[in-house]
């Protein structure tokens, strides 16, 4: 495991990405409404790359390629939903939109869940709620000289004390010049156990929590993960860099370093 820790004049830049990525996030989100299509939000998606003259974390990703540069996921699609003309978002969906960009060479990432008509059952709006209160938890722990198990271990523990399960198939990751570099950043573990948290250290922290077993299954496009029970899953995302002060989560707006600024997404 190489870990590339980011000076401050990085972090800085990657800060240019991550308001790039809310910002965009939240043309996304404000256009989830009853009877829109995936396919037609990662179309906004792809016009305001184009304005604002970014590269896509996601399009062409790995293999198979990726095609698309957003994932969205409805419902007990947990991640890499593909956006699809023919998937239309109904009032009370639960839709996690997943979305990255490159800006002076580096990337920021970031994930939210909304309810379609921004209201849905109870069993998803708790499972929402609860998603991004783990979260904020796993932030919490995001601190120079704390263990990369602490932050795992801080969504498991909340997450299961609910009733709900973690997904183990995915993790976080250490971003930077790459989407995905190390470390690994399970949202699972024991306290204490794992590499220290370091000054410099940049990494997507990404609950995935199910309303029921954690078991995930891919669909025959290879990309899209479902739960196995077919029953709801959540995921939300921040791209946080470890200071001195704090943690600094990039992909907030209201953040600052030592503030992670929890009321915000």
């Amino acid at each position: 495991m190489r870990i590339v820790y980011k000076s401050l004049d990085e972090i800085h830049q990657m800060r240019d990405a991550a308001l790039v990525v809310s910002s965009i996030l939240d043309e996304m989100c404000a256009a989830v409404t009853p009877g829109i299509s995936t396919f037609e939000l990662d179309r906004i998606a792809r016009a305001s790359i184009k304005r604002e003259g970014v590269v896509s974390a996601f399009l062409g990703y790995a293999r198979p390629p990726y095609p698309a540069v957003t994932c969205i996921s409805v419902n007990e699609e947990i991640v890499h939903g593909i956006p699809r003309k023919d998937k239309i978002l109904a009032a009370g969906d639960l839709v996690g939109i997943d979305f990255g960009v490159f800006k002076h060479g580096l990337c920021a990432d970031s994930a939210r869940t909304v309810l379609v008509g921004g209201k849905g059952t109870p069993e998803a709006t708790a499972l929402m709620h609860a998603t991004k209160k783990a979260l904020d938890l796993a932030i919490d722990q995001c601190q120079i000289d704390n263990r990369i198990e602490d932050i795992g271990s801080a969504v498991q523990a909340y997450a299961e004390s609910l009733g709900y399960s973690v997904v183990t198939t995915f993790v976080g990751h250490g971003i930077g010049r790459r989407m995905h570099e190390d470390p690994p950043v399970p949202n699972y573990g024991r306290p204490g156990s794992g590499k220290r948290i370091k000054r410099g250290l940049v990494i997507a922290v990404e609950p995935m929590v199910n309303a029921g077993a954690p078991d995930v299954e891919v669909l025959d496009d290879e990309w899209t993960a479902v739960t196995a029970d077919r029953r709801l899953s959540a995921h939300f995302e921040h791209t946080i860099a470890i200071l001195d002060e704090g943690p600094w989560v990039l992909t907030r707006r209201a953040s600052s370093p030592g503030n992670p600024a929890h009321d915000q997404d």
